[in-house]
């Protein structure tokens, strides 16, 4: 048993050290992670610059100092082909050049002209090439005065007849000591440009994160009482202004939805209340009433419970449609056999003429809430309507119409978009009810909403009522002369 406990703290101690080691990124806020970031990229960048730069300047001194000694051993060996050995032996040593030595030496490497005593015995390198022919070594040669490396340039050349090699060496510790006080200073200097980059990303990040800051503030006190409360966008076209245009959008619809809402519970309050009232009433009045009395109140009572549940039913429907689960059961709905169902059932209920016109059509859809959608428009055209009810169905440029007129008094057109909100009640002749909830044509458009549909009140040619319905029809099979019911 107490391997195996060992086992298990290992095991729980390797799945917790990530999480150690990188709790302090995850808890750090953007400000500190983009000085971190900053000064990661600033360290980088220092490093990877600075080095190219000490080796491009290493290069160029070397380069510059081989050309020089290139250049002055092609200088000798030409005034010895032209002038001969002995003026060239005079010349470069009197014109020697501070921290330069030049030799002549046969090819046997025997020393025969010189510009300082220090390289009168013997060649400073090995290299003896062939007439023609230029070599160049890197030497660490601590005989001519000063340690440290040299180059050393060596030129075959033929002089009086006679091979020779003229051999120049330049030091190049100045270069060396030129690169490593350049290296040295951007090494001290490091610091400093990261905390200066650090400190700077600081400043500016907390400055771009102020209208965050106060978007934060202006939301934080935003509460039920104060959703009228705006944010003021930033001037600058950002991700921040776009944030804070984006909040204003989502307060837009929170306050409407409250509205909604509060204006929903109070319609609800009051259309609640008519038939509790009633109810009430009645209950207190039968109490001691005659048996008569009781049960034209038992009628009544019943009546108000109709009513009531009705309204409570469609209070939950319009609850679905805003938690958008109103429709659940999708089918292929014949629409033309549903509207024959509801022709038939208000012929036989309505004193109304009804005549209807439609062709067989096909939609997708829940049938149930599409029924619902038929009977709620037809009952409110019934309704309203003085003798006369008239239904069309066909299909036009692939979808399904469905118009639904009566010859009542038409809806005005600042109301025709208003007759579909929840609880409206329209002046004038139309604002009659016959034991309706006030909730039909609201829950039909959010029934329509949700099959890609929609309802209209538009203009009828001969002056008469008429509300469209259009659906997506997805099966179509239209009769040559219609269909009359």
């Amino acid at each position: 048993m107490p391997p195996v406990s060992g086992a298990l703290s290992l095991t729980t101690g390797a799945t917790d050290q990530p999480r150690r080691r990188f709790g302090w990124i995850e808890r750090a806020g953007v400000r500190q992670r983009s000085v971190a970031v900053a000064m990661v990229v600033v360290m980088a960048a220092l490093a990877a610059g600075g080095g190219l730069l000490i080796v491009l300047l290493q290069q160029n001194f070397r380069n510059t100092a081989l050309s020089a000694a290139s250049a002055r051993a092609a200088e000798v060996a030409l005034l010895g082909q032209t002038q001969g050995l002995a003026e060239a032996a005079r010349t470069i040593q009197e014109e020697s050049r501070s921290g330069q030595f030049v030799q002549i030496i046969t090819a046997d490497g025997r020393v025969v002209a010189a510009s300082n005593k220090l390289v009168a015995d013997r060649p400073m390198s090995r290299q003896l090439p062939k007439v023609g022919q230029v070599q160049q070594v890197f030497l660490d040669i601590d005989t001519l005065g000063r340690s440290g490396d040299w180059i050393v340039v060596a030129r075959g050349v033929e002089l009086g007849g006679a091979a020779h090699v003229v051999q120049v060496a330049l030091p190049v510790e100045t270069q060396q000591q030129t690169v490593q006080t350049v290296a040295w200073f951007l090494l001290g200097a490091t610091p400093i440009l990261i905390a200066l980059a650090a400190l700077a990303v600081w400043i500016l990040v907390g400055r771009a994160l102020r209208p965050v800051e106060r978007i934060r503030a202006t939301v934080s006190t935003i509460d039920a009482q104060r959703l009228a409360q705006r944010i003021v966008i930033p001037p600058s076209q950002d991700e921040i202004a776009a944030l804070a245009a984006t909040m204003n959008v989502m307060l837009d619809r929170l306050e409407a939805a409250d509205l909604a809402l509060r204006s929903f519970i109070s319609d609800a309050n009051h259309e609640l209340r008519s038939p509790l009232a009633a109810m009430t009433t009645a209950v207190e009045i039968a109490v001691d009433a005659d048996e008569a009395t009781r049960t034209e109140l038992l009628e009544t009572m019943s009546r108000e419970l109709v009513r009531m549940r009705a309204l409570v039913e469609d209070l939950m429907t319009l609850v679905q449609a805003d938690a958008q689960r109103l429709v659940t059961d999708w089918t292929d709905v014949d629409l033309d056999d549903l509207l024959n169902l509801e022709v038939r059932r208000l012929r036989s209920t309505s004193r109304r003429e009804v005549v209807a016109r439609f062709s067989p059509v096909r939609v997708r859809g829940d049938v149930r809430r599409l029924a619902q959608v038929l009977r709620n428009v037809i009952d409110n055209a019934e309704r309203y309507a003085a003798t006369t009810v008239r239904l069309s169905l066909a299909v036009e440029n692939g979808e399904a119409v469905l118009r639904v007129d009566n010859d009542g008094p038409q809806i005005p057109l600042a109301d025709r978009n208003r007759v579909f909100e929840r609880f409206v009640r329209l002046e004038g002749s139309r604002s009659r009810d016959a034991g309706g909830t006030g909730l039909g044509l609201a829950i039909s458009r959010e029934i329509l909403n949700a099959h890609d549909g929609a309802i209209d009140v538009v203009d009828e040619p001969n002056g008469w009522c008429r509300f469209e319905i259009r659906l997506p029809a997805v099966v179509v099979a239209v009769l040559p002369a219609g269909r009359h019911e």
